[in-house]
């Protein structure tokens, strides 16, 4: 349990670092989204590029038992190496934006 509790300290600081730093394009706002209950986290973007209206999801982890899933990742931050660098076992992380097929040849966990 103190693991599990851990996983969600680290994460939620991790992407509060990130939504902090400044967008280098347009009038963006990074924000974090954190649902407790569901494990779910993630860092989404909006405002304006110009006249181009910006809304997304940056990075998306979900903590599944006692796997850290990276569901998503469009920033250039390599956030799976920030995980490892916050303690977080290769082997407890799962690239889930990558096919299952090719999980086994990254180093991290497959499912």
């Amino acid at each position: 349990m103190a693991e599990l509790i851990d996983d969600h300290t680290t994460v939620k600081q991790l992407l509060e670092r990130i939504a902090h730093i400044p967008s280098a394009t347009g009038d963006i706002e990074l924000g974090t989204i954190f649902d407790d209950k569901q494990h779910r986290y993630q860092v989404i973007a909006q405002g304006w590029q110009g006249k181009r209206r910006t809304h997304g999801c940056l990075i998306h982890i979900d903590i599944k038992g006692e796997k850290i899933w990276l569901q998503h990742d469009s920033t250039d931050a390599n956030i799976a190496e920030s995980l490892i660098e916050h303690g977080i076992p290769k082997e407890r992380i799962v690239l889930g934006f990558l096919p299952e097929s090719v999980r086994p040849y990254t180093g991290f966990a497959v499912n």
